[in-house]
């Protein structure tokens, strides 16, 4: 069976900021429950630094 959904003022869109607002509320609430995760783009960086770091030591030891 179909449902039938009013139409009218009652099914408006969200705007922008709404679905943002709502967006940065549930990946608050996923950090707080432990489900945090770091982005690739952090891992990457801090592997290079230590790349790096490790090659200025042996090039200038």
């Amino acid at each position: 069976m179909m449902s039938s959904h009013p139409g009218g003022s009652g099914s408006e869109k969200q705007s922008w900021t709404e679905r943002r607002r709502q967006k940065i509320r549930a990946e608050i609430e996923r950090n707080r429950r432990g489900e945090y995760t770091v982005p690739t783009w952090v891992l990457a960086l801090a592997l290079a630094a230590m790349v790096v770091a490790c090659a200025l030591l042996v090039i200038l030891a």
